[in-house]
Protein backbone atom coordinates (compact mmCIF):
# COMPACT_ATOMS: atom_id res chain seq x y z
CA UNK A 1 0.00 0.00 0.00
CA UNK A 2 1.79 2.96 -1.23
CA UNK A 3 -0.46 5.30 0.24
CA UNK A 4 0.97 4.72 3.75
CA UNK A 5 4.74 5.57 3.24
CA UNK A 6 3.73 8.61 0.83
CA UNK A 7 1.98 9.66 3.77
CA UNK A 8 4.39 8.90 6.33
CA UNK A 9 6.45 11.40 4.33
CA UNK A 10 4.31 14.03 4.37
CA UNK A 11 3.46 13.98 8.15
CA UNK A 12 7.47 14.09 8.61
CA UNK A 13 7.90 17.27 5.82
CA UNK A 14 4.72 19.02 7.76
CA UNK A 15 6.35 18.52 11.19
CA UNK A 16 10.03 20.29 9.70
CA UNK A 17 7.92 23.05 8.07
CA UNK A 18 6.34 23.79 11.68
CA UNK A 19 9.62 23.66 13.33
CA UNK A 20 10.45 26.18 10.82
CA UNK A 21 7.73 28.56 11.13
CA UNK A 22 8.24 28.01 14.50
CA UNK A 23 11.90 29.01 14.50
CA UNK A 24 10.53 32.01 12.96
CA UNK A 25 8.24 33.33 15.05
CA UNK A 26 10.29 32.73 18.08
CA UNK A 27 12.99 35.04 15.89
CA UNK A 28 10.15 37.98 15.59
CA UNK A 29 12.53 40.40 18.16
CA UNK A 30 15.77 39.18 16.99
CA UNK A 31 17.86 42.19 15.83
CA UNK A 32 18.26 41.31 11.82
CA UNK A 33 17.32 37.95 11.90
CA UNK A 34 16.32 36.48 8.76
CA UNK A 35 13.10 34.34 8.36
CA UNK A 36 13.33 30.86 6.37
CA UNK A 37 11.16 28.97 4.27
CA UNK A 38 11.50 25.02 3.68
CA UNK A 39 11.39 24.07 0.50
CA UNK A 40 10.06 20.21 -0.81
CA UNK A 41 10.75 17.92 -3.62
CA UNK A 42 8.37 15.14 -5.08
CA UNK A 43 10.15 11.62 -4.40
CA UNK A 44 10.74 9.00 -7.02
CA UNK A 45 7.93 7.60 -9.42
CA UNK A 46 6.89 4.48 -9.97
CA UNK A 47 6.48 3.59 -13.61
CA UNK A 48 3.62 0.93 -13.88
CA UNK A 49 3.08 -1.37 -16.81
CA UNK A 50 -0.46 -0.24 -18.93
CA UNK A 51 -1.17 -3.28 -21.21
CA UNK A 52 -3.00 -2.34 -23.89
CA UNK A 53 -1.57 1.07 -24.37
CA UNK A 54 0.21 0.75 -27.53
CA UNK A 55 -1.82 0.89 -30.48
CA UNK A 56 -0.73 1.27 -33.79
CA UNK A 57 2.88 1.09 -32.96
CA UNK A 58 2.68 4.36 -31.28
CA UNK A 59 3.76 5.07 -27.93
CA UNK A 60 0.94 6.15 -25.37
CA UNK A 61 0.04 9.52 -24.78
CA UNK A 62 0.58 9.87 -20.86
CA UNK A 63 2.25 7.47 -18.92
CA UNK A 64 1.10 5.73 -15.76
CA UNK A 65 3.17 6.91 -12.60
CA UNK A 66 2.34 6.30 -9.34
CA UNK A 67 4.69 9.02 -6.69
CA UNK A 68 6.16 8.05 -3.49
CA UNK A 69 5.89 11.18 -1.55
CA UNK A 70 7.73 14.10 -0.56
CA UNK A 71 11.30 15.45 0.73
CA UNK A 72 12.22 18.59 2.39
CA UNK A 73 15.25 19.69 0.49
CA UNK A 74 16.29 23.21 1.69
CA UNK A 75 15.69 25.77 3.72
CA UNK A 76 15.71 29.15 2.21
CA UNK A 77 16.68 32.44 3.92
CA UNK A 78 14.71 35.43 3.21
CA UNK A 79 17.53 38.10 3.10
CA UNK A 80 14.60 40.82 2.45
CA UNK A 81 15.63 44.31 4.57
CA UNK A 82 13.79 44.51 8.02
CA UNK A 83 12.52 47.50 9.43
CA UNK A 84 15.25 50.25 11.16
CA UNK A 85 14.65 51.20 14.28
CA UNK A 86 16.06 54.23 16.50
CA UNK A 87 17.10 53.33 19.77
CA UNK A 88 19.76 57.05 20.14
CA UNK A 89 22.18 54.59 21.27
CA UNK A 90 25.46 55.44 19.17
CA UNK A 91 26.94 51.94 19.37
CA UNK A 92 24.06 50.79 17.69
CA UNK A 93 24.17 50.48 13.63
CA UNK A 94 22.09 49.27 11.09
CA UNK A 95 22.72 48.61 7.34
CA UNK A 96 20.08 49.98 4.36
CA UNK A 97 21.03 47.58 2.25
CA UNK A 98 22.35 44.20 1.24
CA UNK A 99 26.09 44.14 3.10
CA UNK A 100 27.06 42.09 6.46
CA UNK A 101 29.21 43.45 9.16
CA UNK A 102 32.63 41.39 9.80
CA UNK A 103 33.55 39.85 12.96
CA UNK A 104 36.59 38.09 13.89
CA UNK A 105 35.74 34.85 16.08
CA UNK A 106 38.23 32.90 18.28
CA UNK A 107 41.37 31.88 16.02
CA UNK A 108 40.96 34.36 13.01
CA UNK A 109 38.11 32.49 11.59
CA UNK A 110 35.84 35.84 10.14
CA UNK A 111 31.56 35.52 10.60
CA UNK A 112 28.97 37.88 9.41
CA UNK A 113 25.79 39.90 10.78
CA UNK A 114 23.26 42.22 10.29
CA UNK A 115 22.88 42.77 13.80
CA UNK A 116 24.91 45.75 14.70
CA UNK A 117 24.18 46.21 18.15
CA UNK A 118 28.02 46.60 19.37
CA UNK A 119 29.77 47.25 22.54
CA UNK A 120 32.87 48.58 23.55
CA UNK A 121 35.40 46.14 25.52
CA UNK A 122 37.42 47.11 28.09
CA UNK A 123 40.71 47.88 25.59
CA UNK A 124 38.07 50.23 23.51
CA UNK A 125 37.28 47.56 20.98
CA UNK A 126 33.98 47.14 19.28
CA UNK A 127 32.50 43.70 19.88
CA UNK A 128 29.08 41.96 19.71
CA UNK A 129 27.30 41.14 22.53
CA UNK A 130 29.51 37.52 22.60
CA UNK A 131 32.28 39.48 22.48
CA UNK A 132 33.73 38.98 18.84
CA UNK A 133 35.65 42.00 17.82
CA UNK A 134 34.15 43.96 14.75
CA UNK A 135 36.40 44.17 11.42
CA UNK A 136 37.64 47.32 11.24
CA UNK A 137 40.07 48.79 8.57
CA UNK A 138 42.60 50.57 9.75
CA UNK A 139 41.71 50.70 12.89
CA UNK A 140 42.51 51.56 16.37
CA UNK A 141 41.22 51.63 19.94
CA UNK A 142 39.03 54.03 20.88
CA UNK A 143 40.50 56.58 23.73
CA UNK A 144 39.87 56.12 26.71
CA UNK A 145 38.90 60.14 27.28
CA UNK A 146 36.73 59.62 23.98
CA UNK A 147 33.30 61.61 25.05
CA UNK A 148 31.26 60.13 22.25
CA UNK A 149 31.55 57.87 18.71
CA UNK A 150 30.60 59.15 15.10
CA UNK A 151 29.79 56.89 12.69
CA UNK A 152 29.70 57.98 9.42
CA UNK A 153 27.24 56.73 6.06
CA UNK A 154 30.43 55.67 5.12
CA UNK A 155 31.75 53.66 7.41
CA UNK A 156 34.28 56.26 9.01
CA UNK A 157 34.49 56.15 12.68
CA UNK A 158 35.63 59.16 14.58
CA UNK A 159 36.00 60.03 17.97
CA UNK A 160 34.93 63.09 19.69
CA UNK A 161 37.06 64.32 22.69
CA UNK A 162 36.51 67.62 24.34
CA UNK A 163 39.03 68.86 26.68
CA UNK A 164 38.17 71.26 29.95
CA UNK A 165 38.21 74.12 28.04
CA UNK A 166 35.41 73.12 25.71
CA UNK A 167 37.22 72.48 22.64
CA UNK A 168 36.62 69.86 20.22
CA UNK A 169 38.59 67.04 18.49
CA UNK A 170 37.30 64.25 16.05
CA UNK A 171 40.03 62.00 15.12
CA UNK A 172 39.33 59.28 12.49
CA UNK A 173 40.25 56.19 14.63
CA UNK A 174 39.01 53.48 11.39
CA UNK A 175 36.40 52.50 8.88
CA UNK A 176 33.85 49.72 9.23
CA UNK A 177 34.09 48.07 5.39
CA UNK A 178 31.00 45.61 4.51
CA UNK A 179 31.09 42.02 2.91
CA UNK A 180 28.18 40.89 0.05
CA UNK A 181 27.85 37.65 -1.23
CA UNK A 182 26.74 36.40 -4.72
CA UNK A 183 24.66 33.99 -3.01
CA UNK A 184 23.56 34.92 0.60
CA UNK A 185 20.80 32.20 0.64
CA UNK A 186 23.85 29.60 0.90
CA UNK A 187 25.22 31.36 4.41
CA UNK A 188 25.52 28.69 7.01
CA UNK A 189 23.86 30.07 10.20
CA UNK A 190 25.73 29.25 13.52
CA UNK A 191 23.64 30.93 15.66
CA UNK A 192 23.99 34.05 17.78
CA UNK A 193 23.55 36.40 14.85
CA UNK A 194 26.49 34.92 12.72
CA UNK A 195 26.75 33.36 9.21
CA UNK A 196 29.37 31.65 8.06
CA UNK A 197 30.92 32.00 4.64
CA UNK A 198 30.47 28.35 2.11
CA UNK A 199 31.07 27.33 -1.16
CA UNK A 200 27.49 27.90 -1.78
CA UNK A 201 27.67 31.56 -0.43
CA UNK A 202 31.11 31.93 -2.80
CA UNK A 203 33.70 34.22 -1.27
CA UNK A 204 32.73 37.37 0.34
CA UNK A 205 33.38 40.25 -1.15
CA UNK A 206 34.21 43.53 0.86
CA UNK A 207 33.66 47.09 -0.18
CA UNK A 208 33.03 50.69 1.49
CA UNK A 209 29.45 51.22 2.11
CA UNK A 210 28.06 53.19 -0.23
CA UNK A 211 30.15 51.90 -2.72
CA UNK A 212 29.74 47.84 -4.80
CA UNK A 213 26.03 48.10 -3.82
CA UNK A 214 26.73 46.78 -0.24
CA UNK A 215 24.39 49.66 1.09
CA UNK A 216 25.06 52.41 3.86
CA UNK A 217 25.29 52.22 7.82
CA UNK A 218 22.92 54.22 9.97
CA UNK A 219 23.81 55.00 13.52
CA UNK A 220 21.68 54.88 16.39
CA UNK A 221 19.73 52.35 14.45
CA UNK A 222 18.48 48.51 14.46
CA UNK A 223 17.69 46.62 12.34
CA UNK A 224 14.47 44.33 13.42
CA UNK A 225 13.34 41.05 11.76
CA UNK A 226 11.99 40.46 8.77
CA UNK A 227 9.48 37.86 10.26
CA UNK A 228 5.99 38.58 8.73
CA UNK A 229 3.81 37.45 11.75
CA UNK A 230 0.48 37.37 9.07
CA UNK A 231 2.30 35.16 7.00
CA UNK A 232 3.48 32.83 9.20
CA UNK A 233 0.53 32.34 11.30
CA UNK A 234 -0.65 31.53 7.43
CA UNK A 235 1.85 29.06 6.69
CA UNK A 236 1.26 27.69 9.83
CA UNK A 237 -2.21 26.86 9.68
CA UNK A 238 -1.96 25.49 6.14
CA UNK A 239 0.95 23.16 7.61
CA UNK A 240 -1.27 22.28 10.51
CA UNK A 241 -3.81 21.34 8.01
CA UNK A 242 -2.05 18.78 5.48
CA UNK A 243 -0.22 17.43 8.07
CA UNK A 244 -4.04 16.50 9.42
CA UNK A 245 -4.55 15.83 5.81
CA UNK A 246 -1.48 12.99 5.66
CA UNK A 247 -2.71 11.17 9.07
CA UNK A 248 -6.38 10.79 7.05
CA UNK A 249 -4.80 9.52 4.09
CA UNK A 250 -2.49 6.74 6.30
CA UNK A 251 -6.44 6.19 8.40
CA UNK A 252 -8.15 5.46 4.93
CA UNK A 253 -5.59 3.37 3.72
CA UNK A 254 -5.42 1.70 6.62
CA UNK A 255 -9.33 0.76 6.58
CA UNK A 256 -8.74 -0.58 3.15
CA UNK A 257 -6.45 -2.78 4.14
CA UNK A 258 -8.97 -4.30 7.14
CA UNK A 259 -11.43 -4.55 4.19
CA UNK A 260 -9.23 -6.76 1.94
CA UNK A 261 -8.33 -8.62 5.46
CA UNK A 262 -12.12 -9.58 6.35
CA UNK A 263 -13.10 -10.43 2.61
CA UNK A 264 -13.22 -14.37 3.43
CA UNK A 265 -15.55 -13.71 6.83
Amino acid sequence: MRALWSAATGMLAQQLNVDTVANNLANINTTGFKASRLEFQDLIYQHLPSPGSVQGGQPPAALLQVGHGVQPVATQRLFSQGSLEPTDNPLDLAIQGRGFFQVELPGGTRAYTRDGSFKLDAEGNLVTSNGYRLVLEDGEEVPLEADALEVAADGTITAVVRDDDGEVTRTEIGRINLATFINPAGLQAMGQNLFLATPASGEPETARPGEGGVGYIQQGYLEASNVNVVQEMVALIVAQRAYEMNSKAIQASDEMMGLANNLRR
